[in-house]
Parts: C-alpha cells; structure tokens; sequence
C-alpha cells in the first residue's frame, strides 16, 4: 500500500498540471482560459511515463548496485500512486459519459 507521502506527492504534481488559479467560465460560446481537458490528460499520462521510466531506472541501478533500497523503493511507489489515481480518473471520467447517455432525449 502507498504511503501517505507518496499519495501527497502525486496529487500535489497533478494539482500542479490542473492549475488551479484560473477558473473556467461556463458560458455560451466562452473560451475557458485554463488549458483543455485533452491536454491535461496528455500531461498526466506524459507524467505517469516518466514515473515509470525512473522507477524503471532506479531499479536497473539498484541492480548494478549503484541506487539505495529507498529510493527505489520511493520511486515505484510514486509511480504506483501516479497510476492508481490515473485510473480512478478515467473509472470517473466513463462513469460520467455512461450517466450522459442514460439521460433522456
């Protein structure tokens, strides 16, 4: 199970990606001024690779004997946090478009 750190790292990283000081405007024909949905997810998804491949890396390390236990073992689990709080964003994200279509016309 992660560490309560590690969750805390995660979810700072991806409050960084959603920028949270500008607030979209919902109005008709409006431009929101934060970025879109596709490029957020772009990013994470960009995010959780980079995780992997330094957990990746930390663990080729450890094998050559040049990496500590802990850092490794850091680096997984910020890659395992990274990608369970992905999927729970898209677990979220299918559950809204299966509610959409449920609605009536």
């Amino acid at each position: 199970m992660a560490s309560p750190i590690a969750a805390a790292n995660a979810y700072a990283k991806l409050a960084k990606i959603a920028n949270p000081g500008t607030t979209p405007t919902l109005g008709i024909g409006s431009e929101s001024p934060g970025p879109s949905f596709g490029s957020l997810v772009k990013e994470a998804l960009g995010q959780v690779a980079e995780a992997g491949r330094n957990a990746d890396t930390q663990a080729q390390a450890l094998a050559t004997g040049k990496a500590n236990m802990v850092d490794v073992v850091t680096a997984v689990t910020e890659t395992e946090v990274a990608i369970e709080a992905l999927v729970s964003v898209r677990d979220k994200v299918i559950q809204a478009y299966e509610e959409i279509l449920r609605m009536p016309i």
